[in-house]
């Protein structure tokens, strides 16, 4: 089976779980040299370990710059470049304004919005002199369009959309891509968390979807993989669905109607 990422190395945050661990296994099988960063440990990573021998785990915040930084320069002194960045890590706190405190409102901004600039950051200078690299940022659904009481969630992920942007525009010329994948509702542990306590909330968000379920973690990777590779070469300053459908438009039943379910 041919490896369409052989000979490129990733850097993903947000590596231990969901996405972002998705990521590193389809990454590993495509023949790329993996490195996961997360703040959880790295009990999941032997999955990663089983598919290639050119993997590494670091565990790290992705609001600490300095340590991203030491991280992908032990990468590329390992393995020699670095030509893919996966911005995975993130929280899904939120609600409505008036009962979202300060401090719940800037962790969110924090670690969705900083730790994705900060993870940038630290990958740019060794893009900007091999001139090229893709980078990925994991955004959302909601960051295209609002969801009830996700305020704070809603807004980190619509500037990320945004930062994305203007990462493609102003290193384009470089050789470096940038483009944002939208994932709709993920069954990653992270949702299970949310939506597991709220059944009757979560049957109506997957009604939503339009192919009538949620999203595995593997097709974000799959869309993920495709934005890495060259596949995707004159791709850039994208905001990318992946959402079976979600942001097509509401739903009322009219499917159903017809007997076209």
């Amino acid at each position: 089976m041919p490896q369409h990422l052989n000979s490129k190395v990733a850097f993903i945050s947000g590596a231990a779980s969901g996405i972002g661990l998705a990521c590193a296994q389809r990454f590993a099988r495509e023949g790329a040299a993996v490195v996961g960063f997360d703040l959880q440990p790295s009990d999941n990573w032997s999955g990663v370990e089983q598919l290639t021998k050119k993997c590494t785990f670091v565990e790290g915040d992705v609001m600490d710059l300095a340590g991203q930084q030491a991280a992908i320069e032990a990468a590329v002194a390992q393995f020699g470049t670095l030509d893919i960045l996966v911005t995975s890590a993130g929280i899904g706190d939120a609600g409505p304004v008036h009962m979202v405190e300060p401090d719940a409102w800037q962790r969110v901004i924090d670690i969705n919005l900083t730790g994705t600039f900060l993870s940038i950051k630290a990958a740019l200078p060794q893009m900007m002199a091999q001139r090229s690299g893709s980078i990925i940022t994991v955004a959302s659904v909601e960051g295209q369009i609002a969801s009830e009481g996700g305020s704070s969630y809603n807004a980190s992920k619509a500037a990320v959309i945004n930062l994305t942007k203007n990462v493609a525009m102003d290193y384009g010329q470089m050789g470096i891509r940038a483009n944002a994948l939208c994932p709709g509702f993920i069954e990653t542990p992270m949702f299970h968390s949310v939506m597991d306590h709220m059944p009757d909330m979560k049957e109506s968000v997957r009604k939503e979807h339009k192919l009538g379920r949620f999203g595995k973690p593997e097709e974000m990777a799959g869309i993920v993989y495709f934005l890495a590779s060259d596949d995707a070469s004159f791709v850039t300053g994208q905001a990318i669905a992946g959402d079976g459908g979600y942001t097509c438009g509401p739903s009322h039943g009219i499917v159903e109607l017809m007997g076209l379910t």
